[in-house]
């Protein structure tokens, strides 16, 4: 009797797990019979396709509807991942805006130090051409040409022509000049370069 019992008990539990699976692979429809059970053990039932009065429910439509709710939600998915990578894009195309903002900033800086570099380097050339000029001179004519030029003038000038005295292992000639301005003018020059050194002419 209780092998009876046993076997009863077996084929009701694969009956009943036959049902639940192949309501679920909805080869037959046990969602009405089987919602009290899910409501006992306190899970959510699954739904039915609701039909109007009259109207018939086949698998094939409840499959379909399934499969639609499914693209719904991959379709809502896609929406959102489209929209983030929207957002993502702003945020870099931002980034690469100011990226290329800051590297038109340094290549303005850059292109304003070599062209004052090559103004030094300009000026530097045309002062020491002046400097071996009035050298080269009378020192009467180049004295009348350094009291026409201005201040700061005169003294690169001068200072050019002791640098180049120097390294040429030669006699410089600034202090003759000095001896032949008149001494107003003289003392004024010395004043500055004493005052001033070179590296900030």
């Amino acid at each position: 009797m209780g092998r009876v019992i046993v076997l009863v008990v077996l084929i009701l539990a694969l009956a009943g797990g036959g049902i639940v699976w192949f309501d679920y692979l909805n080869v037959i429809d046990a969602k009405t019979v089987l919602a009290p059970v899910y409501r006992l053990i306190g899970r959510e039932g699954r739904t039915q396709v609701k039909a109007d009065p009259g109207e018939l429910i086949s698998l094939d439509a409840e499959r379909l509807a399934i499969r639609l709710e499914a693209l719904d939600l991959r379709s809502r998915e896609l929406d959102n991942r489209e929209q983030e990578i929207q957002a993502r894009y702003g945020e870099i195309e931002q980034m690469a805006q100011e990226l290329e903002s800051r590297q038109k900033a340094l290549d303005d800086r850059e292109n304003s130090f070599n062209a004052a570099i090559r103004e030094t380097e300009t000026k530097d050339r045309l002062v020491e051409q002046n400097a071996r000029y009035l050298t080269g001179m009378e020192p009467k004519q180049a004295v009348g040409i350094l009291i026409a030029m201005d201040d700061q003038d005169a003294i690169d000038v001068i200072r050019k022509a002791e640098e180049i005295a120097q390294a040429e292992g030669t006699t410089s000639i600034v202090s003759y000049w000095f001896s032949q301005m008149p001494a107003q003018r003289a003392a004024e020059l010395q004043r500055k370069m004493a005052n001033r050194p070179p590296s900030l002419n």
